[in-house]
């Protein structure tokens, strides 16, 4: 079964993902920010680590950079309803950075499956 590490400060959010996830076959676990994310990462070894963008004390642009320079191998996929702030778009920023796979929010149940099988499936 494979493991996937949920990264997000919204409980409401995390503990959803994590249901469906868990509904889909898959084994998660959960972090509420980017450092409690990191520490999680080293302690469980994920298959894939889904990470929201805006987050308070590690955000997620912060967190993918620590988690590739640990793993450089890591499956990263980034979520955000952050949207564009000026002209930065969040999820581009982190595609360039090394996240396999992207996710806007809100998203559908199928659409977060869907996604992170094709992340997982990607040599």
């Amino acid at each position: 079964m494979k493991k996937i590490l949920i990264i997000d400060d919204n409980d409401a959010v995390r503990s959803t993902m994590a249901r469906i996830l868990d509904l889909a076959g898959y084994a998660t676990v959960t972090a509420a920010d980017g450092n409690e994310g990191l520490a999680r990462m080293r302690d469980e070894r994920p298959d894939l680590i889904i990470t929201d963008i805006i987050m308070p004390e590690k955000e997620g642009i912060e967190t993918i950079r620590s988690i590739l320079a640990e793993r450089p191998d890591a499956k990263i996929m980034a979520v955000s309803g952050g949207g564009r702030h000026g002209t930065l778009d969040f999820l581009s920023a982190a595609r360039k950075l090394g996240a396999a796979e992207v996710l806007q929010k809100p998203f559908e149940p199928d659409e977060l499956v869907s996604r992170v099988a094709h992340c997982l499936d990607a040599a």
